[in-house]
């Protein structure tokens, strides 16, 4: 039995079928493809918080240094970490931060810090031993982010005169309520480390205060006689912290 020999089909419309074939296939895997992260940052608004040229260039009687700050070690990651209730937490993967959160918080509380106090953080930096400086360290915690509810940061503070044994520590409890969305989450967070540093502020201002009333006087004492003055009081603060 004879059989005919189908037609070969043109080279043109083989091309074609490829190039379609490959074309729903690209499309496809674009489909199933991840939904694109958003990220956040603490850090403050630069526009609204800058400092004039004048006041930056200026130098300062006195330093800070902002050590680097521990969080706990659930929430020490990229993703949004929020509680689905008490006892429960949800890490979101489409929802991160720009970077890991205690050095968020550092950067905006170091920035935060310079720009009230007209100062330099002079962290991991040489300077001059005649100028006095503070060292603020901080342990967060609880860092809670609850959405359309709160978020909450508890921490323990404090700030010390270099080249001293004078050390004020202290704690601060913030809750703040947010609204609906993570955007209107990481706000609540960024509200309550500002009440943080304004306290944080209040306190190197007061040691400051403290050690150039001492100097004034004369007294040639030696750093262990500098006064350690109260904790700020936490006017802005919501001390209720129960979840």
């Amino acid at each position: 039995m004879m059989f005919a020999r189908l037609p070969r089909p043109p080279r043109a419309f083989v091309r074609g079928a490829v190039y379609a074939g490959a074309l729903a296939a690209a499309v496809a895997l674009a489909a199933c493809a991840s939904p694109q992260s958003r990220f956040y940052t603490l850090g403050a608004d630069s526009a609204a918080s800058a400092v004039p040229v004048s006041a930056s260039t200026a130098a300062p009687a006195w330093l800070i240094e902002v050590a680097p700050i521990d969080v706990p070690p659930q929430v020490a990651k990229n993703q949004l970490v929020v509680q689905s209730g008490p006892t429960q937490v949800r890490v979101l993967e489409q929802e991160r931060w720009a970077s890991l959160p205690g050095d968020e918080i550092r950067r905006a509380l170091s920035t935060s810090l310079t720009q009230q106090l007209r100062t330099i953080d002079v962290y991991g930096t040489a300077h001059a031993d005649a100028t006095p400086v503070y060292r603020v360290s901080m342990n967060v915690q609880r860092f809670e982010s609850w959405p359309g509810s709160r978020a909450l940061i508890d921490a323990v503070w404090s700030v010390r005169a270099v080249r001293s044994n004078a050390v004020m520590t202290c704690r601060s409890v913030v809750n703040e309520p947010v609204g609906g969305g993570y955007d209107a989450l990481v706000e609540g967070h960024r509200h309550a480390l500002a009440q943080i540093s304004a306290q944080i502020a209040a306190a190197v201002e007061a040691m400051a205060a403290g050690n150039a009333a001492r100097v004034t006087s004369g007294s040639s004492g030696k750093a262990t006689s500098v006064a350690v003055p109260a904790c700020p009081a936490a006017a802005a603060t919501t001390a209720a912290a129960g979840s």
